[in-house]
């Protein structure tokens, strides 16, 4: 196993220069950590989110560092001291390749959901009673083990069946629509705002042979009229594990898509917000039949009036 050494250096609020500087000393492949650019991504995407972890806000408080890696030998270590002597004041530490490229697995296990279901991640067995569904975690969001999924999850348990239409709007990882596959329901459409997600969700069914399942669209259901007509109508089942933000001005279009008795499960809710979310799902005609909460998020199940 190849070891190396990760150098971090201060950016003091200006790593693109920083990087500029080791660019014109030989060094390439950096990652830049910034507080600026951790703010603005957030303040540009509200529209994905109602919580960010404090941890992980607190973690980029005040940060602005480049990091690189140099393989572990007295050269690299020249170089670092080279570093020194241009003013820099470069950290470093040792690292093994298994160290960023196996080590974050250990951090996925199974996780299961609802009474049959159990989200594993692609490269671990499982050989229990539940049904397993394979997944790539770290993709795009749907891993399983956040409330907000597995209280879907339990929702797709409960309500699909065999031959189901189903719609999963905002899938990430595809992981809902799988399920509901897994369990017998097709065929699956899916839509989501990131164009990763067609090739992520392709790749995620078929590590549960149901690719064929699939049709995933990529677009803003709400801003796109032709997006929606693509979409279609008739669905026996409709998810949106989303945000309130989105699902609010998202509610007058759910009856449209439903079959006569389809249901439509929402989540992704924070607590605060449910209420909203509530009186926007019945401003559009729908009865809301149950109300499912985990922790700090909020799951409805609702039925056209």
């Amino acid at each position: 196993m190849a070891n190396w050494i990760e150098v971090t250096v201060p950016a003091h609020g200006d790593p693109e220069a920083v990087c500029d500087m080791l660019t014109g000393m030989g060094l390439e492949g950096f990652v830049i950590e910034d507080e600026r650019d951790f703010k603005g991504f957030l303040e540009n995407n509200t529209q994905y989110w109602d919580f960010v972890d404090e941890e992980l806000e607190a973690s980029m408080a005040g940060t602005s560092r480049v990091k690189f890696w140099l393989p572990d030998s007295d050269e690299s270590r020249a170089r670092i001291a080279d570093l020194y002597e241009k003013g820099f004041q470069p950290e470093s530490r040792p690292v093994a390749d298994g160290d960023w490229e196996n080590n974050w697995r250990d951090y996925y296990q199974p996780v299961e959901a609802g009474e049959k279901l159990v989200i594993v991640p692609q490269w671990q067995d499982y050989d229990g009673d539940r049904t397993p569904v394979k997944l790539d975690p770290g993709l795009l969001f749907g891993t399983g083990d956040h409330p907000t999924t597995r209280m879907c999850l339990a929702a797709v348990e409960e309500h699909v069946r065999p031959g189901g239409r189903v719609l999963d709007l905002g899938c990430g990882s595809g992981i809902l629509g799988i399920a509901a596959a897994v369990l017998g329901a097709g065929p699956i459409v899916a839509a989501d705002v990131d164009e990763k997600a067609p090739d992520i969700v392709r790749d995620n069914a078929a590590l549960n042979g149901v690719e064929n399942a699939f049709t995933v669209y990529v677009g803003d259901v709400i801003a796109s009229g032709t997006l929606r007509a693509k979409l279609g109508a008739g669905y026996d089942l409709v998810l949106a594990n989303i945000v309130a933000d989105v699902i609010i001005p998202l509610a007058p279009y759910v009856p449209a898509f439903l079959a006569p008795g389809g249901v439509f499960v929402c989540s992704g809710i924070i607590d605060g917000r449910q209420d909203e979310v509530a009186a926007a799902l019945e401003r559009a005609g729908l009865r809301i039949e149950a109300h499912r909460t985990l922790e700090e998020w909020h799951c409805f199940q609702a039925r056209q009036k």
